[in-house]
């Protein structure tokens, strides 16, 4: 019980990050590996749980969604989901063990792209353009990225958006739920074909996380956006801490 109810806090937070900001993986992968999940499947589990509450979070921004400058959209999400299928099939052929010991410092790159990748973001378009061709590459990289792990991946997608489109970052949250989407269902499809996932424990962790999901786009508007990545920051450096305590302390 105690197990069931963790995931499913974890799935409700984690949703709800998602859904307000990203990062919602930085408490679910966590969750799952503290209730005994192994981490490369605790891994492939989190990402199969949290698609339908990115997809919750998309419908709740409907409205408010609008296409990319110089991109097409339709060209993006082949690119995304390429990329998913791409890291979702590296994730598959590394062993359990060498996944264990990179979970800490992917958490790590993580948190540190969450904390400080949209302000680099910023800070590089101040400085430099990038051509449409080169963010098609570049999503096709993160999708890679989402696919194997997937830790702040709309984060990064935000920062790399910035530097060619001035949408604001309201109006680029509907493609990054949907983008990111499309990526992890494509790794989600290969992880259950490669009999990766646990499925009670992420049965529990989606009925939290489509729940988080939705809360947290109906309420993110009243959030204030700075005071929510501040304290999602702290909580995602918290899980990384206790997962490299978990990992090398003892």
């Amino acid at each position: 019980m105690n197990d069931v109810l963790l995931i499913a806090g974890a799935g409700f937070v984690g949703g709800t990050m998602n859904a307000i900001a990203g990062g919602g993986s930085f408490v679910t992968l966590p969750a799952l590996i503290t209730a005994g999940v192994p981490a490369l499947n605790a891994n492939a589990s989190s990402t199969v749980a949290l698609v339908p509450s990115a997809l919750a979070s998309a419908y709740a921004y409907r409205k408010d969604f609008q296409g990319l400058e110089g991109v097409r959209f339709r060209d993006m999400a082949l690119l995304s989901v390429a990329g998913g299928a791409a890291g979702a099939l590296l994730l598959e052929f590394t062993p359990q063990d060498v996944f264990k010991i990179l979970v800490p410092f992917l958490l790590l790159f993580g948190t540190l792209a969450f904390a400080f990748g949209r302000n680099a973001g910023v800070f590089l378009r101040e400085r430099i353009h990038i051509t449409p061709r080169m963010l098609l590459i570049s999503q096709f990289v993160l999708g890679v990225y989402g696919g194997y792990f997937g830790g702040a991946v709309g984060v990064m997608m935000l920062a790399a958006w910035s530097l060619m489109t001035s949408a604001s970052i309201a109006a680029m949250q509907p493609a990054r739920n949907l983008l990111n989407a499309a990526m992890n269902a494509t790794a989600t499809l290969l992880f259950v074909i490669g009999g990766l996932i646990y499925w009670r424990e992420t049965f529990i962790l989606f009925v939290g996380a489509i729940l988080g999901g939705y809360f947290g786009a109906y309420y993110a508007r009243k959030i204030d956006p700075s005071l929510a990545r501040i304290v999602i920051s702290g909580l995602n450096a918290a899980m990384t801490a206790y997962i490299f305590w978990r990992t090398f302390g003892h």
